[in-house]
């Protein structure tokens, strides 16, 4: 019989839920609050945590990071149970290393088969860790490459989707996943002391962002938002770390890839320190046709702050430097979308 820590300070529904699991063979205990919920997981070590958020003493989220540092009750499976449904606090509860969240009211039914999907998922995991030598053999035999890899994120990673502007995780947050990008394209970037945004990466289909460290877990050290709409498929990092240990071949490789865009990044840097204004503008809107289109004639479809932020200048300059191209016959503007009219001539600007 699997056991559940159920942490609620609604009396009533702490009872009738508690009643409930304990009809459909699962013997549960339960807490008043987070202090209460916290003392009983370290000493009972359960196979699942269901927890609401908003409570006394101490919050869901206070809840999570401190069973989060404790090595014996890190890894138990963890649900959110609250009636805060807006997306931030979704996300919120999700960054800090919650595996699911359900919203009050709830049917029972919707609680156990989250229950029952999370056991079931930690029963599989602890099947392969039993085979882990069969399974590093498969694992060698089937990703070997960053097509494999990508093609593993296809078949096994969660899907995640976004609102133009939305951000998908902020500087500071806890490091969950690693994502590949399906559609759409992000924008990598970080606020200075004076409030200023610099964007430090840009990101398309078919990429891959989101690796903070490979050696260690910590968090995030800058925020991504999505500059399009778009769907991400997300791999957790440590399944994803346990992938490149038994992958040397696909270690390698991101290697030779996170290299490039090291490169990539140093040549950036360099173009908007010493390269003229207009130059910046060219390379800037050049590269969003790159991460954004489809075919190099489509419009961009992009704010002129960002990319005044790419190009590290003023959004005033980089207006003038636009009227210049417009007049020059080199782009077309209509609201917010540049066209790009002759890209060899934007090209060669210097």
């Amino acid at each position: 019989m699997k056991t559940i820590l159920l942490i609620e300070d609604d009396v009533v529904l702490r009872d009738c839920t508690v009643e409930l699991l304990e009809l459909s063979n699962y013997k549960v205990l339960k807490a008043s609050n987070g202090k209460i919920g916290v003392k009983l997981a370290k000493q009972y070590v359960p196979d699942i945590i269901v927890c609401d958020i908003m409570m006394p003493e101490l919050d869901g989220y206070g809840v999570l990071k401190a069973l989060s540092k404790d090595k014996t009750t890190k890894y138990i499976p963890f649900i959110f149970l609250s009636a805060k449904t807006e997306f931030n606090d979704v996300r919120k509860g999700m960054n800090l290393g919650a595996d699911d969240y359900i919203s009050k009211p709830f049917a029972i039914k919707d609680l156990i088969d989250a229950i029952e999907s999370r056991l079931a998922k930690v029963a599989i995991l602890q099947e392969l860790a039993t085979n882990e030598n069969d399974s590093k053999e498969d694992m060698e035999h089937e990703i070997k490459t960053l097509n494999d890899l990508k093609n593993f994120f296809d078949d096994n990673g969660t899907v995640f989707t976004f609102n133009k502007d939305d951000v998908i995780y902020r500087e500071g947050d806890h490091a969950n996943f690693i994502y590949l990008i399906n559609k759409g394209a992000v924008k990598c970037h970080q606020i200075q002391e004076q409030g200023k945004e610099l964007v430090t990466a840009l990101y398309k289909e078919d990429d891959l962002f989101g690796y903070t460290s490979f050696t260690k877990n910590i968090p995030h050290q800058e925020t991504v938002t999505a500059i399009e709409d778009v769907e991400l498929t997300g791999v957790s990092t440590i399944e994803f770390n346990k992938i490149l240990n038994n992958n040397h071949k696909l270690a390698l490789e991101l290697m030779q890839l996170l290299s490039e865009d090291l490169i990539s990044t140093k040549s950036q840097l360099l173009e908007k320190a010493y390269a003229s204004v207009n130059k910046k503008t060219a390379a800037t809107i050049l590269k969003f046709v790159e991460k954004i289109n489809k075919k190099p004639e489509d419009p961009i479809k992009i704010s002129r702050t960002d990319l005044a932020n790419v190009a590290g200048i003023a959004t005033e300059t980089l207006i003038r430097a636009l009227a210049e191209f417009k007049k020059d016959g080199i782009i077309t503007t209509e609201g917010r979308n540049i066209k790009v009219v002759d890209i060899e001539k934007l090209k060669n600007i210097n």
